[in-house]
Parts: C-alpha cells; sequence; structure tokens
C-alpha cells in the first residue's frame, strides 16, 4: 500500500457524516451519542514474573488512549490486572452509565496471551496455581451480550486483542512451486453462543450476540511482535491506519488495510521464516458499516 501515513486523525466532513445519517446500512452516529462514547483499555506491563515485563507495552497503552480519546472515546484505562481483576474490569465497564447514549464502544486488551486467553500478572508457567491466572477472552461477549446489557443492543462493540495467540511461529517458507515447510496451526475453538434462551424484554426478541467484531494481532496458536521502544506493530498500524482513512472508511474496511499493511512484515532480514505474522479479525456480527467520523466531535 503506496501511502504517507497520518500522524494525526485526518477529520470527516460534515457532509459526509450527513450523508451516512440517511443510509440505512449505516450505523447511527449522532451529535448527542458521540458526547457520550466510551471505550475501556486494558495493558499489562508489569509482571511478577519480572522476565515476562512487556517492554515497549507502555508505549501502546500512550497510543491507544491517545487515538480512542482523538475518536471522541472517554477511556476507562486498567493498568497491570490479574485474569480476575481483568473479569470485574469487564463487567463493571458493562454498567457504565454512558452506555446507554453511546453509539458504539471500544474493549482493547493487552497483555501476554495464549489460544483462547490473555494472561494476567500473575501468571507463571510451570506453576500450577500461577498458571490459572487468566482470562478467556470470549467472556467478553458474555459481558457484553443483550442478555448482561442491554444498553449496547443494535450498537457495534469493537474488541482489540493484543497478545500472542500461542506460541507457533506465524509463517511458511514458499516458492514459486510450492509450500516447502509448514507450521500446523491448532484449530480454533469452538465459538458457538450456546443452547440458552435469548431473554425477552416483553416486545420483541433480538440475538444474543450481535454488533460485535473483535479484531487479534495474530492468527490461533501463533505469537505477535512488539518492539521494545516503539510498541506492538499491531497497535502501531491501527494508529496509522485509523489516522489515515478512519475520516471516509467503515470499520471493517480499516481492519483490512491494517491486515494489508503486514502482507509485507518482516521484523528481521535474517529471519523471514519465523518472524512474520498476520492479525486475525473474526467472530464478526456486524449487520452494518460503521463510520467513527473522527473530528466531528471536536465541532460540535
Amino acid at each position: 500500500m503506496d501511502e504517507e501515513w497520518s500522524t494525526t486523525l485526518k477529520p470527516t466532513t460534515d457532509a459526509f457524516w450527513r450523508e451516512k445519517l440517511n443510509d440505512r446500512s449505516t450505523y447511527t452516529v449522532t451529535k448527542d451519542s458521540i458526547r457520550s462514547r466510551v471505550a475501556l483499555l486494558i495493558t499489562n506491563i508489569e509482571f511478577t514474573d519480572k522476565a515476562k515485563i512487556r517492554k515497549g507495552a507502555d508505549k501502546d497503552e500512550e497510543n491507544m488512549e491517545k487515538l480512542l480519546k482523538a475518536l471522541g472515546y472517554e477511556v476507562v484505562k486498567c493498568t497491570n490486572l490479574t485474569g480476575k481483576e481483568i473479569k470485574e474490569a469487564v463487567i463493571k465497564f458493562s454498567k457504565h452509565p454512558k452506555l446507554k447514549e453511546t453509539d458504539s464502544v471500544f474493549v482493547v486488551i493487552m497483555s501476554h496471551g495464549e489460544l483462547g486467553a490473555v494472561r494476567g500478572i500473575n501468571f507463571k508457567k510451570g506453576d500450577p496455581e500461577r498458571e490459572q491466572d487468566k482470562f478467556p477472552i470470549d467472556d467478553i461477549y458474555k459481558h457484553l451480550d443483550t442478555a448482561h446489557c442491554q444498553d449496547l443492543l443494535n450498537k457495534p462493540k469493537i474488541i482489540i486483542i493484543q497478545a500472542c495467540s500461542g506460541e507457533k511461529d506465524g509463517s511458511v517458507l514458499v516458492s514459486d512451486a510450492a509450500v516447502v515447510s509448514d507450521d500446523a496451526q491448532q484449530p480454533d475453538p469452538s465459538l458457538s453462543a450456546g443452547e440458552e434462551n435469548i431473554e425477552d424484554d416483553a416486545l420483541r426478541r433480538a440475538p444474543k450476540e450481535k454488533d460485535f467484531i473483535r479484531f487479534r494481532s495474530s492468527t490461533p496458536g501463533t505469537v505477535s511482535h512488539r518492539n521494545d521502544d516503539e510498541g506492538s506493530f499491531f497497535i502501531q498500524y491501527i494508529v496509522e491506519v485509523l489516522n489515515t482513512y478512519a475520516h471516509k472508511d467503515h470499520i471493517e474496511e480499516l481492519f483490512r488495510k491494517v491486515t494489508e499493511r503486514f502482507e509485507d512484515f518482516s521484523v528481521s532480514t535474517e529471519r523471514i521464516d519465523d518472524d512474520t505474522q498476520i492479525p486475525n479479525k473474526d467472530r464478526c456480527t456486524l449487520s452494518k458499516k460503521f463510520y467513527l467520523f473522527p473530528g466531528l466531535w471536536d465541532r460540535i
């Protein structure tokens, strides 16, 4: 992608916003709803196992907080949490008074991770008790779904996870003829929404899980890469793409452009076979296009 990346958010125009207000394929964003935007930002940097300190993660936290605030979101920031505390933070966020009026939410969690979970700050491999210090990523849906958080019904819920999904390398060596080496991936766990009945509001029924999109820094079973000084490449690219394109592109297209940004990615010219990652957009139940309309809230 040939592009000069913007270091600040390009503002949308009032004309573009008004055009989308009348578009039935677009989630409604009003100037009143922008005033109530809120996001949850959880970053684990310091771990009790000192060898696992996430150098550069403070930069990720700074960059994401700056981006979210520039997009008009009040940021609920939590740093260095155990798995249990992450769960408590998500539950508390699900009851935030602004959710009733907001047009959308972001939930961003950045930590060490594994397939299906992010790790709390007390996690230590090989210690049976401390190995349990983790938060299952899918629990976010349980706490923010229609049954548990009706204030977010029909509103986009954007989940961003910066964490390894495993310990495998996310690349293979290829030739013009065929793949010459491979690293088998573990299958994603079942993402079934379960067999529970939907809760009624006495007037109508609604899907239990709706209007979510999750963007993870790597594919299942593979590692994510982070620079000790500049932070993770995933967060850097999200910031660059949103700064440059959020004024005109919807969220799924923005995430596609982040993925495209990784296409020729290599953090080492000497070890191209084991230093590559690709982000993963999954569990998407958005029924419309969601535009962030940067700069609009500054003009309210």
